[in-house]
């Protein structure tokens, strides 16, 4: 963990560029002075296709990003990287929003680690880097 999982409206597929937020926010995640264990990091993108924004009369379109993250980091260490994501949102999204109707959100996710199952060799490529 973390997991930056962005759904977003398929009328901005064209333009939403979301290899280059994602490359972003990795280097967020992966500057928190070991906060995130690199080797736990990712992020995907979930195309919506059936949707409804507000009334419905205009080509609206929405982003919704999630990051979720095991618990136990502390409130302000949260607080910073959720507050910098968001800014790398808005800044990723700028021109988008400046030529059409575009809502941006994002929410943070901490789950216990009791119930969660994980199996991984790449964390081991990042010990002693």
């Amino acid at each position: 963990m973390p997991h930056f999982i962005v759904e977003y409206t398929d009328n901005i597929k064209g333009e939403a560029n979301l290899g280059k937020l994602f490359e972003e926010i990795h280097k967020v995640l992966i500057t928190q002075n070991n906060v995130f264990p690199i080797g736990g990091i990712r992020s995907r993108a979930i195309e919506l296709n059936e949707y409804r924004v507000a009334d419905g009369t205009e080509d609206d379109a929405f982003v919704h990003a999630v990051l979720k993250i095991g618990a136990g980091r502390p409130e302000e260490t949260k607080k910073e990287v959720c507050s910098t994501i968001f800014e790398i949102m808005k800044e990723h999204f700028s021109s988008l929003m400046e030529n059409r109707y575009l809502a941006l959100s994002m929410e943070l996710v901490e789950f216990s680690e009791a119930g969660t199952y994980k199996h991984n060799n790449i964390h081991a490529r990042f010990i002693n880097k």
